[in-house]
């Protein structure tokens, strides 16, 4: 498997550099850097601690957990987000809590490890592992202008929806 070197600038006291869980991952799990609640209705940056140094021609994107998108509310809202080879300010991760208003309390706070959807305050823990970062190459585009795009290749048609839901054979 080839790797690429990205260079990685811890800017904040003990933080955990991302990792790949597994060998076959295709992302590496990032951690918070410092504990955030998140209301209901929220959406904040969640700080990791990290800036990066991204070769040119590549990307970082930032995605969701799927166990802490199956398991709450909780959902990276601008997923995939992208870091470009030409920033280096700290990571963050916005992240959005989809729960309805209601009236818990910071000490009834649910935690990324719970169970069961639970609506309420979520409270990012320092060190949860809160999105996974997949670096990906990007090839440059090269518009080249038309009179009509339907003359090239072949048109299937429709858009958001048009081919349907559910079994394909039905």
């Amino acid at each position: 498997m080839s790797q690429v070197e990205v260079f990685v600038e811890v800017c904040r006291a003990d933080v955990r550099l991302p990792a790949y869980v597994h060998g076959w991952d295709a992302g590496m799990d990032v951690c918070a850097a410092e504990e955030v609640l998140i209301g209901p209705g929220d959406t904040l940056v969640i700080p990791t601690g990290l800036k990066f140094a991204i070769p040119e021609g590549y990307e970082i994107q930032v995605r969701p957990r799927s166990g802490i998108t199956s398991r709450t509310p909780l959902r990276i809202s601008n997923s995939p987000g992208t870091i470009d080879s030409g920033f280096r300010d700290e990571l963050g991760i916005i992240v959005s809590n989809t729960s309805e208003i209601c009236s818990y309390s910071y000490d009834d706070a649910i935690t990324v490890d719970s169970h069961g959807n639970r609506k309420g305050n979520y409270l990012i823990r320092k060190g949860d592992r809160i999105a996974q970062l997949v670096l990906m190459e990007i090839p440059r585009m090269k518009l080249v202008l038309v009179q009509n795009v339907a003359e090239i290749g072949e048109n299937r048609g429709g858009g958001f929806g048009s081919t349907g839901v559910g079994d394909s054979g039905t």
